[in-house]
């Protein structure tokens, strides 16, 4: 059993520091942290890594404990088509070209309309800085991103960009994650386009 101790640590430090542990071969692994956001980072990162995750809050912090699961996991069929894996976007600001940011906001929403009409999906849509508020509550295209989440496209958005603009409660499509996650979604990728 190995433990791991990321109270006090910023993302990504718990979850860089329980995959450390994790490519070293632990089949037990306890991680302490000291809030919901790092725990449901390490929880998404165990999951992922094939880990049974369970949790509980103590008077010194959240343990979580990872425990490796060897039975594979049924992942949901998407039909054959509809996504393209072999690209994404970084989405990185709420406007579409410079210049005009009325024109910005009016050609953003033109584009993921559009992105939710034509097949193959991307993989992946991943939002951050003022990408964001594309994802939360009072954007125009909520539908078009719930849309796209609906036909199999992986909708994330930067936790500490919500936090930064005081906008995470307002989530309305999507998950949250974190810098370690999205680098790696990147990294995996054959292509992604910036916008």
């Amino acid at each position: 059993m190995k433990i791991v101790d990321a109270r006090k640590k910023a993302c990504p430090q718990p979850v860089i520091m329980t995959k450390k542990e994790a490519d070293e071969g632990a089949d037990e692994i306890t991680v302490i942290v000291d809030n919901e956001i790092a725990k449901e980072n390490v929880r998404k990162f165990g999951i992922q890594a094939k880990y049974r995750v369970t949790s509980q809050n103590k008077e010194d912090g959240i343990y979580i404990l990872l425990k490796k699961d060897t039975e594979s996991k049924i992942m949901p069929e998407v039909p054959a088509g509809v996504l393209n894996e072999a690209f994404g976007y970084l989405i990185t600001t709420d406007k579409l070209g410079k210049g005009s940011d009325d024109l910005g906001r009016i050609l953003m929403k033109s584009f993921l309309y559009t992105l939710s009409e034509k097949k193959p999906y991307p993989c992946f849509m991943i939002f951050l800085n003022s990408g964001v508020k594309l994802t939360t509550e009072g954007s125009e295209s909520i539908d078009d991103l719930m849309k796209l989440e609906e036909g199999g496209v992986e909708i994330v958005s930067c936790g500490t960009c919500l936090d930064f603009f005081e906008i995470k409660s307002k989530l309305k499509v999507g998950s949250i994650s974190n810098m370690y996650d999205i680098a790696d979604t990147i990294s995996s990728s054959a292509n992604t386009i910036t916008i």
